[in-house]
C-alpha cells in the first residue's frame, strides 16, 4: 500500500512533469474508482495543472480553473507514467486500468490497480475539504507545527493499541500499516501498548522516531519515477515485509501477527521484551 512517503515521491514527480501541462482527455476505465459526479470528470478536460500537493494519502492535482483531480491509491493502486501515452483502447473489465490522463504534450499517466478487491478512489472537486477522506484528515505527522506536545494530546485518553493509532487517518494523517510497523520498530515499542498509558519518555521516544523515519523515507522516494518507489520502500524496511528476517538492530527473528487482510511486522528482542504476540484472532499475549 502506498504510504506518505511514497506518495509525497508521486507528487514531487508530478508536480515537476506535469505542472503547467493542460490535460487533453481523461478516459475512465473503472467507473467504480470514480466517486463523484459533480463537476463532471470531463469538466477538467482543457484545463492546465497548476501543482500538486499531498494530503494524507491522498494526491491532489490542482488546475487553473480552481477545480483539482484528486486521487487515493488504496491498497493495490498505483501511478503509471508515460512520456508519451498509448494509443491503444483501454477496454473497461479487461485491464488494471482505472483512469488514463493525458497531457498536451503527449505525456500523461494511468491510475492502475491490482487484484479483485477494487478500492482506488478517483474524485473531481471544487475544493478538497470536498472530498469526504480528506475533510477526516488528522495533523500531518511532518507539518512544521506537529510537535511532540501534539503527538501527547493525540495520544492522551486512548484507551486504544498504538498500532491501530498510528493508522487511523483521522488521528494522524499519512501513515500505514508499514511505516507504524517501521516507527514502532525504530521506537521499541510493542504494536499493542495502549496510546493511552505511554509514558512521558515513551511519547518523546515515539516523537523521535515518527519524525526521523518518516523524514528518512521521503528524503529516500524524492526524486524517484513511480516505477522506482515501491522497490526503494522494500529496501528501506528494518521490519514490516520481513518476517523470518533478522532484525537489522539485535539479530533477533522478525516477527509477524496476522489479520484478516493485511500482517505486521515487529521484534520481539527489541518491542516486546522477548514475548511473541498472539495473532490478534487470539487477542491475548502468549505466555
Amino acid at each position: 500500500m502506498p504510504e506518505m512517503p511514497e506518495v509525497q515521491g508521486l507528487v514531487d514527480f508530478l508536480g515537476t512533469r506535469a505542472s503547467g501541462r493542460t490535460i487533453v482527455k481523461i478516459t475512465v476505465a473503472n467507473i467504480a474508482a470514480l466517486k463523484t459526479y459533480d463537476p463532471p470528470i470531463d469538466a477538467l478536460v482543457g484545463t492546465t495543472i497548476s501543482g500538486a500537493t499531498r494530503r494524507g494519502k491522498f494526491v491532489d492535482l490542482a488546475t487553473d480553473a480552481g477545480s483539482h483531480l484528486i486521487f487515493h491509491l488504496a491498497k493495490a493502486g498505483w501511478l503509471r507514467w508515460y512520456d508519451a501515452v498509448p494509443d491503444t483502447v483501454i477496454r473497461p473489465g479487461k485491464t488494471p486500468i482505472a483512469l488514463r490522463v493525458r497531457l498536451d504534450d503527449g505525456s500523461g499517466f494511468d491510475l492502475t490497480e491490482a487484484g479483485t478487491k477494487k478500492s482506488l478512489a478517483v474524485y473531481a472537486a471544487r475544493e478538497p475539504a470536498d472530498v469526504p477522506g480528506i475533510a477526516r484528515l488528522g495533523p500531518d505527522p511532518l507539518a512544521p507545527d506537529f510537535t511532540r506536545d501534539t503527538l501527547a494530546s493525540l495520544l492522551a485518553g486512548r484507551r486504544t493499541q498504538i498500532k491501530g493509532v498510528l493508522r487511523d487517518q483521522s488521528i494522524v494523517a499519512g501513515i500505514g500499516n508499514a511505516y507504524s510497523d517501521e516507527i514502532l520498530h525504530a521506537a521499541r515499542m510493542s504494536p499493542y501498548a495502549l496510546a493511552a498509558s505511554l509514558t512521558d519518555t515513551d511519547v518523546d521516544r515515539l516523537y523521535d522516531a515518527m519524525r526521523t523515519t518518516l523524514t528518512d523515507a521521503v528524503a529516500t522516494a524524492s526524486g524517484k519515477p513511480p516505477a522506482d518507489l515501491k522497490d526503494a520502500k522494500r529496501r528501506g524496511m528494518a521490519v514490516h515485509g520481513r518476517r523470518g528476517e533478522a532484525c537489522p538492530v539485535c539479530g533477533a527473528e522478525v516477527r509477524s501477527v496476522f489479520f484478516a487482510d493485511n500482517s505486521l511486522e515487529y521484534c520481539p528482542t527489541c518491542q516486546t521484551g522477548g514475548k511473541l504476540l498472539a495473532d490478534r484472532r487470539l487477542s491475548r499475549l502468549l505466555k
